[in-house]
Formats: C-alpha cells, structure tokens, sequence
C-alpha cells in the first residue's frame, strides 16, 4: 500500500522529470498487477487522483503522459463502477486545446490494453467494454475530426490523430460504413501521396491505413470501406517510386507494408477472381515492384503474404488458376535469387546465423513452398542453364546454387540427366574455386541423395565411417578420435598460470559430434566397434570432468559427449556405467549442475530395464535427489532454477519413480517451457502407471499405489491445476495440463468430479473492480464438459475456453 502513497505524493510534488516518470510508472504496474490490494470504495478517488496528475503534468514529458495515460487506460478496464468512461472523458477535457494531447493519448491506449496480457480481466468483461467502446466509438471518431480542424499543419497533433484512429480500427469497433465516407480517410492518403511528408507522420498514417486493411478482412460485410482503401492504396505507387528515386528507405518500408497489407486483405478475392475487381492483381504488382528494391528488407516484409497466397493455390487445385499466377511466382523467384546473393568481396563460407543469413533461410522455405506453382523439374534446369550456358560471377553462381539446393528435393531424382550433371559438375569444381561456392555445392550434393545412391563413382574415395564392415570402424573410429583425445591432453597438461587458454570446448565437440553421427548396423550378439573405443577414452573425459567440475559451460560440454557415447553404444557401454556414476555424484555434490540429471536420465533410458544395473541407478536418482531439492527449496529456487526442474523431471519420468509428487505440484506454476513441460510429463505418466499394461503381472500392485498417491494428493493437484491455468500459465501449456488432468480422469472419474467440483468453488468469481469473472452457469458447463469428456483434447478445448475468462 506503501507504494500506492509514496507514487501519489511523487506526482503531486513534481520535483523533477525521473521521480515524476518513476511514479506515474509504479502507479502503471500497480493498476496492472496489484489492483486487488485497493478497497473498492478508493477506486473513484484513485481516478480523480489520476486524471488530476496528467491534466497537472501535461507539459513536463511526454513518457510521463503515457505512463498515466496507460494507467488511466488500466483504471477503467478494471473499474466496472466506471461507466461510459470515453463519454466521461471527452466531455470532460475536449473544449480545452490544451488538454487534447493527453487525451488523444488516453483513447489511444484505451483499446489497445483491452487485449493486453497484463491486466486478467477475463472473457466476460473484455465482451462488456468492446460492446461500450462500440457504443462511444462514433463519439471518438467525431473528436478526431475536431482535433483535425483545430490541428491545422501541427504535425504532432496530427501523429496523435492518425495513432488514436488506427487503435480503434485495431480494436474492430469501428462502423465501417461511416468511416468510408470519413474525411479521415482521403486525409491519410493525402499524407501518404505528398513527398514533403516527413517519415514520423508518414509512419503514422501508414500504420493507420494497415490497420483499417486488417480491420476489413471480411471484405463482403466491410464493402463501402474495403472500396475506398483498395483505390487509396492503388494510387501510392507514384509515391514509392519517388521514395525510392530519393533513397528514402523508411518511406519505403512503409509503401511496401501497406501494400502487403492491401495483398493480404484481398487474398481470397486475389485467388477466387483474379483480375477482377478486388481481385486486381495491380496488388501484385505493387508487391513485385517492392521485390525489384536493391535492399533485402523491402521485399522480406510481403514473405507472409506470398506464403499464403501458395497455400490458398495449393488448395484450389485449379490448373487455370494456377496458370495465372506462375508468371508473377517467377518474377518473385528471379528476384530472390538476386537478393540472396552475397557480397562480392564476401569471404569464407556464407554466415548463416546473422540477419543476412536467416534472411536467406527465409527465402529457401519459401521457394519450397511456391516452387508446385513454377514446376521444379524446369525451375531447376533453367536455374543451372543460367551457370553453364554465362559465366558469371562467384556471387551470382553461390545464389543460383542456393536456390537450386532449396528446390532439390522436389526435383524427381530418379532418372534425371540434368541432376547427374549438376552433381558431375559440382564434384568437379577447380581447387580455385571461392569458398562459398565449394560450401552451398556440398549443401546441394547433401539434397540430391538419392542421385549421389545412385553415382556412388563421384564419391570418390570418400569413405563413409558406417559403411565399412564392422571390424574396420573400430580401427577408423579410434584414429579419429585419436587427434581430440590428443589435443585434451595437451590441455590437461597445461599449467594454468602459463597464460594458454585451456578450454576444452571444441575437441569436446568434435567428440561428441562424431558419436552422434557413427551409427553402424549391429547384429545381436556382435559386440559393438565403438565400446572398445568409449573405453580407452573415458579416463581423460573424466579427467577433464575433474579439471573443470565448477565450469558448468564446460560441465555442459563433457555430458553432451558422454551422452552421445552412451546412445551410440547402447548397453555395450556397461563397463563405465559405475565409474561414471560415482563421479557424476561426486561432482553433483559440490556443483549442482543440471546436465548431471539430464544425463542420469539418459543412462536411465539406457539400463533401467537392465536387472544387474536397477539397484544402482537408484542409488544414483537418490543421491542426485538430495542435493537438488536442498537447491530448490532456497527462496525462489524453483523459479531461480528451470534448467534443474527440467531436467529433474525428466529424470524422475525415466522409468523409475522416486518420491518428489509434492515438488511437481509446486513446479505446475512455473512459467518456463521446457520445466514444465517436464513436470506435466512426469504426473501424466506417473497416474497412468495405474491403468497401463494391465496384463502385467504387477498391474494390481500398481494400481493400488497410484491409488494411495491419488488418495492423498489428488484434491491438491487437481486445485493445483485449476488454479495454474487461470492464473499462472500462458495457453500454450494448456494441453500438457489437460493430459495430467484427462489421466487422473480415466483413473477414478467419480472422485475426479467431485475434486474439480471444490476446485471450481474455489475460484474468485468477480474480479477486484467488481466485474463478474465467471458466472454460475460457466463454471457447470466447464464442469460437464470436463467430466463427460470422452477424448483428452475435449479437455484440452474446454480448458482453453474457460481459462479466458480469467485473462
């Protein structure tokens, strides 16, 4: 409550522009997070504090003003006492000119927060303010016009106009039909056409214009407006060649997001009428002449539309249709391949992790999914005629490459001269090659396998480790290894005050990688060619271990490489099983990292079922146990430590159940992807332990303990539950919870009613401001569809509906 005082009092004394900025803040996050902790009769008194401070503090910053505004915003949306709020405050401030920007700002923000993920004010509400913003939204659009009359060339007021008018566009509670025949709209055109249009203005009205497109995407129902800002935007064009012709790449970018907007909107008219009235394909055009621009983020921003217009195409299944289109496809896949080239004094391979380099990822899932259209087989030969018939640059040749790597895969490769060529050609480039070429070729050759199966004579002498016969990989294997192993020792070797680095990261994983991809066929009974190898390099691994028990990067590293070992060889890999426990135990003691877990999990996976290993990996799971619930149970350790949970219930899933049911229902509010998804596994597979594989013959056995676990904690967990999925978790995590919950289901569905029953009893069923949360007849039907569900995903659908009511 401290803070709520000290916020007002900051405000009130307007001592300078931080403490002020720091108070209208705190008062935002306040409202946001902790508005329950007001009673409801200081709520009136709070919003006239609120609109005190702003009109009081309307000239020191402009952040400030937002910060209240957003927390005025806020107010409202909780406050169900305050009605008519827009009617409230346009009366209010509107005939004062001074007051207008604080205004404009308060409606601006109004309808944006009523989706925002900030406030929970659930379905039922969010339904009431639309509805009452629908009802004000004639009133805001009148305001505007004023504003517009009174703002004359003030370029800033008209930034605040256009901003407030494409939030409520955004919201979808604007009468089309009205706003056709509005003076707004020819006035956003009107900004965008003029050249002396500075970018901040432009950027507004452009803004705008995309979010009146998005509002209309039901075009039928939208019509009168849908035709005025079809023919709005067909008259930029002139406007993007002289954005273009005075470099002006902001002007630009802008052009090209409404013209994908305009694309995007008229998609199914686009597909359904093409060439005809709002299937004009000037809309395409548009876009096309935005892919000829010479910078790669240009044409990038319509990659979204062109991916779904393949998808639309690929579903009509028309020949004629898809006829029409091929040409515009063509152009687009000729000025990819332009832009995915590389600079020409570029060295070394092409980076593929830079903004560049997902640019060109990009564009290759992109040609995958329009190449149907164009006919990969010609795409393809006409893509390599290019490289054999000219001689162009490296750069341009790396491109075509790429390009043709992207669509490989969707050429027929049986019996395809023009593949064999290629292949030909690219085992044959000269030594002097550029580095980039000889690297998309292999990327290439790495599409074309079924052509390489087929010419196994240009592999040359290539060998394949897991093609040799099994007696020979063993030798290979070990001389490969050989040179890491090597180079590990030297490290360990090494005096740390010599000022050497000794970092054993990248013998670490070459190591691994070579584990990871030597999978030869073993028959029963032979012994695995990569056992005798793990072994003879296990000692310096371990060392290593040792050397940087308290590095957990380099932890990281060594389990990774351990991991691959033990998934390579499989149960041959026995022999280090209680060396290798008894140092990660050791280690885990004194540094907890989660990798150990992990890979407990993994060796778990590999010897659980194995009788002479049962009783050690439990005294394994025990031992790694202790020291991670004494980490847990810190002051926030669950939230501190995701990786832990993770990887802990990963562990605790893997076949052999351990005592930690109170620690998952705990961890069931963490909001990290990975942790709980870990935990939700671990309960759903912990309750069907009770009716799997019941012609066992320790089903009953388990039956019963599932049954006692159930007993004791079910009410608990299925609160728990409930409770997260309102109130803790984003919707994502919801069909992991109603799996957990669909299980304990299935195991007694009679007590399961009555445990969700109390649960829902226990719900809040209005929120703080005195809004209705969740009515009587919502919180049956959730019931009923629940309990009488007869799949999972009902469950999980019932769950997303009636988990909005508390968003």
């Amino acid at each position: 409550v401290h803070a709520w005082e000290i916020s007002d009092q900051l405000l009130q004394i307007r001592q300078d522009v931080e403490s002020c900025y720091f108070a209208a803040q705190t008062m935002k996050m306040k409202i946001q997070t902790s508005f329950y902790e007001l009673p409801t009769d200081s709520h009136a008194s709070l919003r006239d504090s609120l609109l005190s401070h702003i009109q009081n503090l309307k000239d020191l910053s402009p952040v400030i003003v937002t910060q209240l505004a957003l927390a005025i915003a806020d107010l409202a949306l909780q406050m169900a006492s305050w009605k008519g709020c827009v009617q409230t405050l346009v009366e209010k401030y509107s005939n004062d000119v001074t007051s207008l920007p604080f205004l404009l700002e308060i409606l601006t923000v109004l309808p944006e927060e009523v989706h925002s993920r900030s406030l929970r004010i659930g379905a039922n509400r969010r339904t009431e303010i639309i509805e009452d913003l629908a009802y004000y939204s004639s009133t805001v659009v009148s305001l505007l016009m004023t504003c517009v009359e009174k703002a004359g060339n003030d370029e800033k007021m008209l930034i605040k106009i256009f901003r407030c008018l494409g939030s409520w566009f955004n919201l979808g509670v604007l009468d089309s039909t009205f706003m056709a025949n509005s003076k707004l709209l020819s006035l956003l055109f009107e900004v965008l056409q003029q050249d002396k249009t500075s970018s901040n203005l432009h950027e507004a009205a452009s803004d705008c214009v995309c979010s009146a497109l998005y509002a209309i995407e039901n075009v039928e129902t939208n019509l009168p407006l849908a035709l005025q800002l079809f023919q709005g935007v067909l008259t930029l064009e002139s406007a993007y060649h002289m954005a273009v012709a005075r470099e002006d790449l902001d002007k630009v970018l802008n052009y090209c997001r409404v013209f994908t907007e305009l694309c995007e909107t008229f998609l199914d008219k686009i597909v359904c009428t093409p060439g005809q009235g709002l299937g004009d394909l000037r809309t395409l055009e548009l876009l096309l002449i935005c892919a000829g621009h010479p910078q790669y983020e240009v044409v990038e921003i319509s990659f979204n539309f062109w991916y779904r217009l393949g998808e639309h195409l690929y579903k009509t299944e028309d020949a004629v249709i898809h006829s029409i289109f091929k040409a515009y496809i063509q152009r687009l896949l000729h000025a990819l391949a332009r832009h995915c080239q590389l600079d020409s004094d570029h060295e070394g391979v092409p980076e593929e992790t830079d903004d560049f380099g997902e640019f060109r990822m990009r564009v290759s899932d992109l040609v995958k999914d329009l190449i149907f259209l164009v006919g990969s087989v010609e795409c393809f030969a006409q893509l390599y005629a290019t490289l054999k018939d000219g001689n162009p640059p490296w750069e341009v040749t790396e491109a075509v490459l790429f390009i043709m790597a992207s669509i490989a895969k969707s050429v027929d490769q049986e019996n395809n001269p023009t593949l064999v060529e290629v292949l030909e050609g690219v085992v044959r480039l000269p030594e002097t090659v550029h580095t980039a070429v000889r690297y998309t070729s292999i990327e290439l050759v790495g599409e074309m396998s079924e052509v390489v199966d087929r010419n196994p004579q240009f592999l040359g002498t290539a060998l394949v480790l897991a093609r040799l016969p099994l007696e020979k990989i063993a030798e290979c294997l070990s001389e490969l290894c050989a040179v890491q192993v090597l180079a590990l020792k030297k490290l360990l070797s090494q005096e740390p005050s010599n000022g050497l680095s000794s970092d054993p990261t990248v013998p670490l994983d070459r190591l691994a990688v070579i584990f990871r991809h030597t999978n030869p066929i073993v028959e029963n009974g032979q012994i695995h060619p990569c056992q005798k190898v793990i072994q003879e390099i296990w000692p310096v691994l371990s060392e290593t271990l040792n050397k940087h028990s308290a590095d957990n990067r380099i932890v990281e590293r060594c389990c990774r490489c351990l991991r691959f070992a033990v998934r390579c060889v499989g149960k041959g890999s026995a022999a280090l099983l209680q060396p290798l426990v008894t140092q990660m135990v050791s280690v885990y003691r004194a540094h907890q990292h989660s990798c150990f877990l992990y890979l407990g999990s993994i060796l778990v996976d590999e010897y659980g079922m194995e009788e002479g290993c049962r009783q050690g990996l439990l005294d394994m799971l025990q031992a790694l146990c202790i020291p991670t619930f004494q980490l847990l149970e810190q002051p926030s350790g669950l939230q501190n430590h995701p990786d832990t949970v993770d990887d802990l219930f990963r562990l605790a899933a893997s076949h052999v159940m351990i005592p930690i049911l109170q620690w998952a229902i705990a961890a069931t509010t963490l909001d990290h992807r990975d942790a709980n998804c870990s935990v939700m596994k671990f309960l759903r597979d912990l309750v069907h332990t009770g009716v799997a594989n019941d012609h066992e013959e320790d089903f009953e056995l388990r039956t019963e303990l599932i049954a006692q676990v159930l007993r004791q904690w079910g009410q608990q967990l299925v609160s728990q539950l409930l409770h997260t999925c309102c109130f803790c978790l984003p919707p994502y995590t919801l069909p992991d919870v109603a799996e957990v919950l669909w299980e304990i289901m299935q195991s007694d569905r009679a007590t399961f009613c009555r445990w969700l029953e109390n649960s829902l009893k226990a719900l809040p069923k209005e929120t703080t401001g005195g809004a209705i949360q969740v009515t009587h007849k919502q919180l049956t039907d959730f019931h009923k569809q629940v309990t009488s569900a007869e799949e999972c995903k009902q469950v999980c659908w019932a769950l997303r509906d009636f988990t909005r009511l508390f968003r």
